[in-house]
Order: C-alpha cells, then sequence, then structure tokens
C-alpha cells in the first residue's frame, strides 16, 4: 500500500510539474521587463486593449448560445435512445464521434462551400437571407452550428455517462403514473438526476467554445481565441498574460464545477 501511494504521488508530482513550470514561465515572461524589472503592466492593460471586451463577450455569447442549442438536442435523443431504441446506441456513437476524426481544417473547408454555395444558387429565394443572417459579424451563428456539431462527442460522452448511473425507464415510468408527460417527466424527474452529466457536458463545450480558434479564424470571424493570436503579433507579453488569465479563469470554473457536483451529490444522499 506505501508502495503504491508513493507511486500515486510520484505521477501526480511529474504532472504538476508539467503543467505547472510552463504556467510559472508564462508568469514570468509577462512580469519580467528588460531594463525595468517586474511589473504587472501587462496584466493591467488587458481591459484596456482594443477589442478585448467585445471578442471576450462573444465568445461569451457563443459558448451559451451552443450549450443551450447542444444540450436541447443530446438530451431528449439520449434519453429517447436510452428507452426505446438501446440497440441504435452503437451507431448515435460513431456518428457523435465523427468530428473527432474529421479535421477542422477539413471541417472549416467545407463549411466554406457550402456558405460561397448558398447566396450564389438561393438569391432569388428567401434562404438567401438566412444564410447573410447565420454570417452577421455581431453575433455569427454559423459558428453555434459549428461548435455544436465539433461538442457533440463530449457531449455524447458525459451525457452518457450520466444515464448510465441512472435507472431512467423507472423515473420516466414513475412519472408517468402519477399523470405527468413526455415533458413533464424528462423536466422534472430525469433532468434532476442528470444534473452532473449536464454541468460536465456544459463545462467542456464551453472550454471548447473559449479556445476554439481555426473554425472562426478561416470564417474570417474574431472571437477571444482569434482576437489572442491577433494580439501576439505586435503585443507578445500582453497576449501570453491573456492567455495565462484564461487558463487561471478556466481553472476556477472547474474547480466551481467540481464543488457544485461534490456539493449536490452530498445533498442528494442526505
Amino acid at each position: 500500500m506505501a508502495r503504491l501511494n508513493l507511486w500515486r504521488w510520484g505521477v501526480l508530482g511529474l504532472a504538476g510539474l508539467y503543467f505547472l513550470v510552463p504556467l510559472a514561465a508564462s508568469v514570468v515572461f509577462t512580469v519580467d521587463v528588460p531594463g525595468r524589472g517586474v511589473t504587472f503592466d501587462a496584466y493591467t492593460q488587458i481591459f484596456a486593449t482594443d477589442g478585448f471586451t467585445s471578442s471576450l463577450l462573444l465568445s461569451l455569447e457563443l459558448a451559451v448560445a451552443t450549450i443551450v442549442l447542444v444540450l436541447l438536442l443530446m438530451v431528449p435523443a439520449m434519453v429517447a435512445l436510452r428507452l426505446g431504441a438501446p440497440r441504435l446506441r452503437p451507431v448515435v456513437e460513431v456518428v457523435c464521434s465523427l468530428p473527432l476524426v474529421v479535421p477542422p481544417i477539413a471541417f472549416v473547408a467545407g463549411m466554406g462551400t457550402v456558405l460561397k454555395w448558398g447566396p450564389e444558387h438561393l438569391s432569388r429565394t428567401p434562404l438567401f437571407q438566412t444564410f447573410v443572417a447565420i454570417q452577421n459579424p455581431d453575433f455569427p451563428f454559423v459558428l453555434v452550428l459549428a461548435y455544436v456539431v465539433m461538442a457533440l462527442p463530449f457531449v455524447y460522452r458525459a451525457l452518457d455517462a450520466g444515464l448510465r448511473a441512472v435507472d431512467v425507464r423507472t423515473l420516466v415510468e414513475a412519472a408517468r403514473s402519477c399523470g405527468a408527460g413526455w415533458p413533464q417527466a424528462l423536466l422534472q424527474a430525469v433532468l434532476p438526476n442528470l444534473r452532473g452529466a449536464l454541468l460536465n457536458a456544459s463545462f467542456l463545450t464551453l472550454a471548447l467554445v473559449l479556445g476554439e480558434f481555426t473554425v472562426a479564424q478561416l470564417l474570417g470571424f474574431q472571437p477571444f481565441a482569434v482576437w489572442i493570436v491577433n494580439v501576439s503579433g505586435s503585443q507578445a507579453q500582453l497576449s501570453v498574460a491573456v492567455s495565462v488569465l484564461s487558463l487561471l479563469v478556466t481553472w476556477v470554473l472547474l474547480l466551481v464545477l467540481a464543488g457544485f457536483g461534490g456539493r449536490t451529490r452530498t445533498t442528494s444522499r442526505g
């Protein structure tokens, strides 16, 4: 047992060094200015830099819309799959895993082709306005559609793990026997027992949207990740400072999620 604990602590220590050493080097790079010593100007300038607030707000809006849309699509589908067609689970799993196989560059190339083809061939139809609306720079809904597809593997795994830990059929049958309809049974009986899975799926989707660069850059939009890369060309220290700040925010969200999930489990047991 002592050897096993020592081995675990050794692995955790190496993993901690693997993540903390680059982070510490990044922090030193942002605060150690040659000829000026230690200064935090790179961090104080973040909020005053052009594009920071707008790009961050855009990424958060895209993340919220993506989380809502992907959960609206996947939760009813996963529950229906578990209740009515469990044999189709391997098929759905393969379909939801395809975004991991298709390179983002190929994915966005296909999207770009469709977005160029639509206005040219549908200019005299009502769909032309749809193609224009989904590419509005103020809120490019086309990115939400792309992020939903890219988030499918992570959302599927999170929801599948949550559904495996819950007797969905019994919950639904109990709710139905009490006079609840299908939507009411889903909202009041199933979803409260999937809170942890929903939080995990939401966090993974949030992390994906905040860090995604390829699709947004090639389609010509500027959310937070693209803004960081653009700033790095002229203000290296500022871009690293923003990256460090975004990483710390992500870790804080992860800790909050873990704490909230643990508190939820404790409350349910009590």
